[in-house]
């Protein structure tokens, strides 16, 4: 079988890979709460269940990849946790209080949970300072200096400080994306939810938004990253959870999981991403 072929793929020493990626480099406070919790989630879209039934936790600090086939129900997962998507049923969970519930502070909760979409979602007219000071203005009603202080300040953190007085059809896509974060960023989330945050750009414009993604989870900022992003995913990640047709069939640290799978169909989607072949 071609998975047979991964293990070399990634190198001569695949023992010492798994060692040297099954503990993230980032800043550990010693805290394992979860920020997180989600249970019995369903999702269905007419007579489609995309959902079937998740439970998931993310704790504080962790920083989780989701990955799948293409229709499996990664990025709608993502749209659960803050609401983007209404739930059919199950609950959600953020910081011990049911975002899916009649909670009065369930808006405030969802102000505390970042995204960053696959297609930047900057607004065209506005330069790149104001993309990010938007939110700071008008949902945190900061005054306009202290907005764009925060904003310069998200921007240098980017890497996109020089370019702040561009608007989005002078920017290329990977630095529309780190505009897209530094505005995720500004309204001070807890937690960041990627959906596909690369794949819309050319290989060379990756590198730049995956190394701003890292240096966040380097930080200690919760994440959940869905992406077929297997670098990523092996040197960031602290786990990788495999969703196929709406229900997790497999989880673990990336070791483990990418190197060692334990089901025939994360072994047969591994080939098909690594060797676009099945067998």
């Amino acid at each position: 079988m071609l998975y047979d072929r991964i293990t070399p793929f990634f190198g001569k020493e695949p023992l010492d890979l798994m060692q040297e990626h099954a503990q993230p480099v980032k800043a550990q406070d010693g805290t394992n709460d979860t920020l997180v919790e989600v249970r019995q989630l369903r999702k269905q879209f007419g007579d489609t269940e995309v959902l079937r039934g998740i439970d998931l936790n993310v704790r504080e600090g962790e920083v989780v990849v989701i990955v799948g086939a293409s229709g499996s129900g990664k990025s709608t997962l993502l749209r659960c946790l803050n609401l983007l998507e209404q739930p059919t049923s199950g609950s959600v969970r953020v910081f011990g209080q049911d975002l899916t519930g009649k909670e009065p502070n369930s808006l405030k909760l969802r102000r505390s949970i970042g995204m960053v979409f696959q297609n930047f979602e900057l607004f065209p007219h506005r330069t790149a300072i104001e993309n990010v000071m938007e939110g700071p203005r008008f949902v945190l009603r900061q005054s306009k200096h202290t907005a764009f202080a925060t904003a310069q300040s998200l921007l240098n953190k980017v890497g996109m400080l020089h370019r702040a007085d561009q608007y989005p059809k002078n920017l290329s896509g990977g630095e529309k994306q780190r505009v897209a974060i530094a505005r995720a960023l500004a309204l001070n989330p807890r937690i960041m939810l990627f959906d596909e945050p690369t794949s819309a750009l050319d290989p060379e414009l990756k590198g730049e938004v995956l190394d701003t993604m890292r240096a966040l989870a380097v930080e200690g900022m919760t994440m959940v990253v869905v992406t077929h992003e297997m670098n990523f995913a092996r040197r960031v990640a602290d786990r990788v959870v495999f969703i196929d047709k709406g229900v997790i069939v497999e989880e673990g640290i990336p070791g483990d999981i990418l190197l060692k799978p334990s089901t025939a169909r994360l072994k047969k989607f591994l080939n098909i991403l690594y060797w676009g072949a099945e067998e």
